[in-house]
């Protein structure tokens, strides 16, 4: 088993979907992929930074997971990083109301000193900077480094961007970002553009329409499970990425075909995220309703099939 950094924001959401609407919960990149992660049994640490405002109660959830929570960094006359948003019917597309910075805007990471010869670092969605700092307080180059950005750092940042993307070992962003970052629409060309980038592994996620892994010339494709009811789509995508990076961690396998299983448990995670709102539904989750879940996967993309 590897140990596991996990880089990203611990913060507060307050959401609305056509579901409802909640006022201020525990949210946060870093939040969904420790959670995520905390299901494989993996020792695992967040780097993040919240204000004085930040529950002690909120802490301690994650410390009962056994994340290690020593890496977050408590500003106590500061403000904890607040994002506000509003999904449309379709629940794919959403408003952003509400984005206050607050303590995150002068965001240092540092890595606790007994992870820093962690094998699997999880870069999870902030300034490639910040995350390329991150990099450079490792003494010896993790075994693998897993980062996650959006269509945002493209528009602002996207020279570091490029220099962070050099350094890493698995990309997962969404079907919209690496279309960007290419100026490829194919997704396979996009793929392989990207892999040139430096990434061994690329990951597209496509919402409700599963993922892709692509390696070489290797693709791997997971679905989505159909839901009869998506209350909040809020972290699906981190939680994704904690499922993929825990499972990584544990398995300490990081050859394409156990990638595969990663992105099934990825995907797997992210389809009880979506079940309730916030963190609530990963706070809860069991390791029988995951196996029954994976059970379901399985019968949803096996058949048999004679060819002559």
């Amino acid at each position: 088993m590897s140990k596991l950094v996990i880089v990203g924001t611990v913060a507060f959401d307050a959401i609305e979907t056509p579901f409802g609407k909640t006022d201020k919960i525990l949210g946060g990149a870093g939040t969904f992929i420790g959670l995520a992660a905390s299901n494989f049994n993996v020792d695992s640490a967040v780097v993040s930074i919240v204000g004085g405002d930040f529950p002690q109660d909120y802490l301690d959830l994650m410390s009962d997971r056994n994340i290690d929570v020593s890496g977050i960094e408590i500003v106590k006359e500061g403000k904890t990083f607040f994002w506000s948003g509003k999904y449309h019917n379709d629940m794919n597309s959403r408003d952003t109301l509400v984005t206050e910075l607050n303590v995150l805007a002068d965001f240092e990471p540092k890595v606790p000193e007994n992870y820093k010869d962690a094998e699997v670092v999880m870069l999870g969605n902030l300034h490639p900077s910040v995350q390329m700092s991150v990099l450079n307080q490792m003494p010896t180059k993790p075994k693998m480094v897993i980062l996650d950005t959006m269509n945002f750092w493209m528009d602002c940042a996207l020279e570091e961007l490029h220099n962070t993307i050099k350094h890493v070992d698995v990309i997962t962003i969404n079907d919209e970002e690496a279309r960007q970052l290419t100026g490829e629409y194919s997704l396979v060309v996009a793929a392989r553009k990207i892999n040139e980038m430096g990434p061994k592994y690329v990951v597209i996620k496509k919402g409700e329409h599963g993922a892709l892994l692509f390696h070489d010339d290797n693709v791997f494709y997971a679905p989505a499970l159909p839901l009869e009811e998506v209350f909040d789509p809020t972290g699906a995508g981190d939680t994704f990425a904690g499922g993929f990076a825990g499972y990584l961690a544990k398995t300490a396998d990081y050859s394409f075909e156990n990638m595969k299983t990663a992105v099934i448990y990825g995907s797997t995670l992210a389809s009880f995220c979506v079940e309730k709102f916030g963190t609530e539904r990963m706070q809860n989750l069991t390791a029988s309703e995951i196996h029954k879940r994976l059970d379901q996967f399985k019968s949803l993309t096996q058949f048999e099939i004679e060819l002559n």
